[in-house]
């Protein structure tokens, strides 16, 4: 390691709760972001293109992403899709000019836990990103830690999943999501309360859990497109089911 990478590395400021990593081409909005992060008790550092933005990703580790779509040179959801190939789970929200519901899906398809669409409130945006850093579920007072669902067995405290006995490569959100409806076995919840209990939300866009539901069958089912362990109940929701152990 280089002195200026473990410079980079060294403990946020005393009082700094977390890092986060400003990616935009657009100085102006890089710099507003930042300091509204560093406002609000965070280390933020900002880059302008994708070679910068992966980086600070990979030597300054931080504990969040906002990453701009349109990039020079090299979009963000190349650089995303490149970070999450390498294993890296750090939880990233997508800034955008475009705002339709492809756009947006296409964004959460490539890995992104969170999407926002420009011109955005700040305080709405600083939010959105102290939400994805509390990253764990939190959300089951005096749960156990292990949770056993027929052949999926979901670890909180090792912060691991394995089903029919392999390890299940899971981000940090696709792991909060399917720790919780662990949890809850047959029990069905929309979107809206999925939002509320796993993400932390009042706000957003639910397409945000339909993705991430989508990304998980993809991981677990046969037949993603026919499921038997994450169900969507008509009328109430989505439900894990007890596949019997084989």
């Amino acid at each position: 390691m280089t002195t200026a990478e473990a410079d980079e590395r060294r403990a946020p400021a005393p009082g700094v709760t977390s890092r986060v990593l400003v990616v935009d081409d657009d100085t102006l909005t890089a710099t507003s972001v930042s300091a509204h992060v560093t406002a609000a008790g965070h280390a933020a550092r900002a880059a302008t293109d994708a070679t910068e933005g992966e980086r600070l990703w990979r030597t300054w580790e931080p504990d969040a992403v906002v990453l701009d779509v349109r990039l020079p040179g090299r979009s963000g959801l190349d650089l995303l899709a490149r970070r999450r190939a390498d294993g890296d789970g750090t939880p990233v929200l997508l800034l955008s000019g475009l705002g339709s519901v492809d756009d947006r899906i296409g964004g959460l398809e490539v890995g992104a836990d969170d999407y926002v669409v420009k011109p955005f409130d700040a305080r709405e945006l600083v939010l959105r990103v102290e939400a994805l850093l509390r990253r764990g579920p939190g959300l089951v007072e005096n749960a156990p830690t292990r949770v056993v669902v027929g052949d999926l067995v979901v670890d909180g405290g090792e912060r691991t999943a394995t089903y029919r006995g392999q390890t299940v490569a899971l981000t940090p959100r696709e792991f909060a999501l399917l720790d919780f409806l662990a949890r809850y076995p047959g029990r069905s919840f929309g979107r809206a309360e999925l939002l509320r209990r796993v993400w932390g939300w009042s706000f957003g866009d639910d397409s945000t859990v339909m993705v991430h539901v989508r990304r998980l069958r993809a991981k677990l089912e046969d037949d993603p497109a026919d499921p038997v362990l994450i169900v969507n109940v008509r009328g109430a929701g989505y439900t894990l089911m007890e596949v019997a152990a084989r």
